[in-house]
């Protein structure tokens, strides 16, 4: 993603994450509820998780992009978009999105990751987009399902620290490009 990226819709607009924008991840990340499905609800330090199993993002990521409601440029979050690759131009990337408590159940994840999958397939060249949470997380499960992507595997790997919900693994949805 190019620094001077920006994607609009009609409520958000997304952008690379900068340096400025360190105290509204590290907040984010501070909220139990959050990070319930991440790591139990814990606090992750400010520094944040350069080897964690999820992404901390801290402001230097090329591949996140800053979420802000259009209407009054509020932090609401934030959406990152991974390069899988793929053969045969068959490019493949991953979405991951996470949202300030008081954004959810506003349809604003599933406005993001429809417009990121948008623009995945309309402008940069992929051919799938997947994305995975907790089975038990049924929140993220309705964003994936509202912006057209279909549940494909249910894979239960063996966590280290084991948190609730964990027991009923962690469930891949993907979207494909229609061949129109």
């Amino acid at each position: 993603m190019t620094p001077d990226f920006r994607l609009e819709t009609k409520r958000l607009t997304l952008r690379p994450v900068s340096p400025a924008d360190r105290p509204d991840l590290v907040a984010l990340e501070a909220d139990a509820e959050v990070m319930r499905y991440l790591n139990g609800g814990r606090p992750v330090p400010e520094a944040g998780l350069p080897d964690g199993d999820f992404l901390t993002p801290r402001g230097t990521e090329p591949e996140v992009l800053a979420a802000h409601e259009t209407a009054t440029s509020r932090f609401i979050g934030w959406f990152a978009f991974f390069d899988d690759g793929g053969p045969d131009g068959a490019r493949t990337a991953e979405i991951g999105y996470r949202l300030t408590r008081n954004s959810w159940g506003r349809g604003l994840a599933s406005e993001g990751v429809t417009a990121l999958v948008s623009q995945a397939f309309d402008h940069w060249g992929f051919a799938c987009i997947r994305a995975e949470t907790m089975a038990a997380n049924t929140g993220s499960r309705r964003v994936m399902e509202k912006a057209g992507m279909r549940h494909v595997e249910t894979i239960r790997p063996n966590f280290p620290e084991p948190i609730p919900g964990s027991e009923a693994g962690e469930v891949i949805y993907e979207i494909r490009k229609s061949r129109t």
